[in-house]
C-alpha cells in the first residue's frame, strides 16, 4: 500500500497521479498527496515511474503501516522497487537477469526481523 510521498524529493511531475490505476493521488498545489490510500492496490506503478524516488509503497497490501522517511532512506528503500525491476539509476541488469531472492521475500524477512 502507498505509504509515503517525500515532500523533499518530489519534483511535482505528477507521473504517479497519471499512472495510478485506482486514482489514489490528488495534486495539492505543486506535489501529489495520498488522497485515497485505501484504494491502493499495491501495484507499485507509482513507485516504478517516479523519476526521483520520492515514493514508498509497502508490500503489505492489507493494511497501512507506519513509516519513517529517514529510516527508509537509510535502508535504501526509497526507489528500491525501480532498481529491482531495472528502472533505477545505474542499473545494469534487470531482476529477471539476476539470480536473486525475489524482492518481496527479502523485504518481508527484513521487516519481520526488525519488528521482533
Amino acid at each position: 500500500m502507498i505509504e509515503l510521498v517525500s515532500q523533499d524529493r518530489c519534483i511535482g511531475c505528477s507521473l504517479c497521479v497519471k499512472v495510478c490505476p485506482t486514482n489514489v493521488f490528488d495534486m495539492a498545489g505543486e506535489v501529489p498527496v495520498i488522497a485515497r490510500q485505501e484504494d491502493c492496490q499495491t501495484c507499485f506503478m507509482c513507485e516504478a515511474y517516479c523519476p526521483v524516488d520520492a515514493l514508498y509503497v509497502s508490500p503489505f497490501a492489507e493494511a497501512a503501516v507506519k513509516v519513517n522517511e529517514k529510516a527508509l532512506i537509510q535502508q535504501g528503500l526509497l526507489g528500491s522497487w525501480r532498481a529491482e525491476i531495472g528502472w533505477g539509476r545505474n542499473v545494469e541488469t534487470t531482476m529477471a537477469e539476476r539470480d536473486t531472492t525475489p524482492f518481496f521475500e527479502v523485504f518481508t524477512e527484513t521487516h519481520r526481523t526488525k519488528k521482533r
